[in-house]
């Protein structure tokens, strides 16, 4: 925060009233255009506009001593109280600066994607506050609101779409994160967060397919057969697209006489060990078994438009995407009975609760387990 002396002449010419101008930086509205944050305190003080007599002028050197004195008092206040600072030099701590310092930390040498979310955030953070001077003092109650909402209502993708309801929660906690090891660090010695909820994700409709349906896509041809092959091992091994994709023959080895991928999931960057069913490892054999695994597999329109049309020609009316490979992995596991933690160690999630979801979506297993209940005699 900044506070400036503003002089304005009144009607008649002859004097000035003084105040004092708040400045909390600038933000972007609904509409995009550039807002500045700023307050004004009446002083009910004057100043002569030309003074000339000795008396004007003296006047006139008493009362800018008295402004400045309650310049002065008001920063001593801002610092000692407001908002939980107590410290001057920590009052002043750019709010950019220590959102790029805890953003380093998150670089790895697996996986840069969660460095690239925070990247992200901090492109939407300047895009609501482009003033960079922000520091702490600034981010109010109010402001964590403001940007609260633009993440919940406002924000869009490069393509012009409002960010789903799961990426604003995640950019969201970002945020959240960098103002609690704020108050770790005792940078402010009061967390707004208290009094600003958090964004609760909207369960989205995960779509997957039956094994039947499966089944039925076998038998139906698809216009790219690399297409066919990468989906159907997707639904096979559960493996993302991102994975499927850059999946290499080095990475693939015997094991026990069967045979195994070991690799670094290219969302999280932790390494996994996965065993590859017989007839997953069916679907490679006719694959020269050097470089990328899928080499033609690319993900364009092309191969969008095409994966609905193959899948539509085997009767199956769903929306799929090739993601529903994955969901359909985890949903034929649950409906074969195994546990959610061995469920969850296949799909390399890194909580259970994840998984979790795929369990809430099975009527037929929640209906089972409710008929497992012993006979009471009734």
């Amino acid at each position: 925060m900044k506070i400036n002396i503003e002089k304005r002449v009144n009607k008649a010419g002859d004097k000035k009233s003084i105040r004092l101008v708040y400045w909390y930086g600038s933000r972007r509205n609904e509409a995009g255009k550039i807002e500045h944050d700023r307050k004004n305190e009446p002083l009910n003080l004057y100043l002569y506009a030309t003074p000339k007599t000795k008396p004007e002028k003296q006047h006139n050197k008493e009362t800018m001593q008295l402004v400045e004195q309650i310049k002065a008092k008001r920063i001593a206040e801002a610092a000692s109280g407001q908002h939980g600072f107590t410290d001057t030099n920590k009052l002043s701590t750019n709010f950019y600066a220590f959102f790029n310092k805890i953003m380093e930390t998150k670089k790895t040498n697996e996986s840069n994607k969660n460095y690239d979310l925070w990247q992200a955030v901090l492109i939407h953070l300047k895009r609501y506050h482009p003033d960079e001077s922000l520091t702490f003092e600034q981010v109010t109650v109010e402001w964590l609101q403001g940007v609260r909402k633009y993440f919940d209502s406002q924000a869009k993708t490069k393509s012009g779409n409002l960010i789903s309801s799961g990426t604003a929660s995640s950019y969201f906690n970002k945020v959240r994160a960098v103002i609690n090891e704020a108050y770790a660090k005792e940078i402010i010695t009061k967390n707004p967060l208290k009094q600003v909820e958090g964004i609760t994700p909207i369960s989205s409709e995960r779509v997957y397919l039956t094994i039947d349906e499966v089944r039925a896509l076998v038998k139906t041809d698809c216009r790219y057969d690399i297409l066919k092959e990468a989906f159907l091992f997707s639904c096979l091994t559960g493996l993302r697209w991102s994975d499927i994709n850059k999946l290499d023959w080095s990475e693939i080895s015997e094991f026990n006489g069967s045979h195994r991928i070991t690799f670094n999931q290219k969302k999280t960057g932790n390494l996994q060990y996965l065993d590859i069913p017989p007839q997953a490892f069916n679907l490679l054999k006719g694959i020269e078994k050097k470089g990328r695994v899928f080499q033609s597999l690319k993900y364009s329109a092309y191969m969008n438009i095409e994966l609905l049309r193959w899948t539509m020609a085997a009767g199956i009316s769903k929306h799929v995407t090739f993601h529903a490979g994955r969901h359909t992995f985890a949903v034929s596991l649950i409906t074969q009975g195994v546990d959610i933690y061995t469920i969850s160690k296949l799909m390399g999630h890194t909580e259970v609760k994840t998984t979790q979801i795929y369990a809430d979506i099975i009527d037929s297993v929640r209906k089972d387990a409710m008929h497992k209940i012993p006979d009471i005699g009734l």
